[in-house]
């Protein structure tokens, strides 16, 4: 099983709670970000993914916390996990969402590979169907949808996901080692689930450009852990998200009011998730331990 870990993007909201999973299991992790990560268990490296030789330097760098250690030598890495990342659209301008995201994860994965790291895991989003960053509310071709479906995104951040994903391909390819990309759902933390649930309940067309798919993020720490520890499948797409949506309404009741022209796909449980997580439970073994209605009242 792989213990060292280099992380990019680890003080981020998602990314915190996978290295903090990945450090309760007993994992070293080097955070490579720009601003730190408030856990005395882990150091941050501060690193730009756009620069190539920085993201080269900061992958071959020594892990451990402290410039006093009794041995400053790097040691092998088992696995990236890279996070980091321009989050969505409208923070800044779209060629450098494209640009910070693209450019960022070349650099990572290529990286890797000439390192030697034979496992690399990168952060994808369910943006890449196309729905969510849509310039209006567009129906999608089928549900649920599934890693399988014909991305077809027009926003800058879900056209560099898939231009990740495609890098990710190549260089699985060209190296013969397992990149797996993890289609992130809208990622919820334990404070969200107070804060936020009893109003999406109350505005149920709220979430419906995300098909009210969610990740718990100690779930997503789950999987993220999962797809490390599974070797073998070369280069695969995973769908990253929890059981059933995010909405008290049964997932019919969503269709019936918000989608009524889209195709189903076989048969749906009666609050199943919109967003696909079955390869991910069959093939990582995936098992969700936070659902919801263990903190919000339906």
């Amino acid at each position: 099983m792989a213990k060292r870990i280099m992380f990019t993007g680890g003080s981020g909201k998602a990314g915190r709670h996978v290295v903090k999973d990945l450090l309760d299991h007993g994992y070293e992790v080097l955070n490579i970000d720009t601003r730190p990560l408030d856990d005395p268990r882990v150091r941050t490296l501060i690193a730009d993914i756009t620069d190539g030789a920085q993201v080269f330097n900061a992958l071959s760098s020594y892990m451990g916390t402290h410039e006093f250690d009794a041995s400053l030598r790097p040691q092998k890495v088992d696995a990236v996990v890279h996070f980091a990342a321009i989050p969505r659209i409208m923070i800044v301008p779209d060629n450098e969402v494209f640009r910070v995201n693209a450019l960022g994860t070349y650099n990572v994965i290529e990286a890797a590979t000439k390192l030697g790291i034979s496992k690399v895991v990168i952060a994808s989003s369910e943006t890449t169907y196309g729905v969510v960053f849509a310039h209006e509310h567009r129906n999608p071709a089928y549900f649920p949808l599934d890693e399988d479906y014909d991305v077809d995104p027009m926003d800058s951040y879900a056209l560099s996901k898939v231009v990740n994903e495609k890098t990710a391909r190549a260089f699985a390819l060209r190296e013969g080692i397992d990149i797996y990309a993890l289609r992130i759902g809208n990622v919820i933390v334990p404070e969200d689930y107070t804060e936020n649930f009893p109003k999406w309940f109350a505005d149920p067309g709220f979430r419906k450009r995300i098909a009210w798919s969610y990740i718990d993020a100690r779930d997503l720490g789950q999987i993220t852990r999962r797809a490390i520890e599974k070797d073998g499948l070369g280069f695969q797409v995973f769908n990253a998200v929890n059981d059933d949506t995010s909405s008290n309404l049964p997932t019919a009741e969503l269709l019936r009011r918000f989608y009524p022209d889209v195709p189903v796909k076989g048969t749906l449980g009666e609050y199943e998730t919109l967003l696909s997580n079955k390869k991910a439970r069959e093939l990582l073994g995936f098992r969700e331990e936070h659902p919801w209605r263990r903190y919000v009242k339906g």
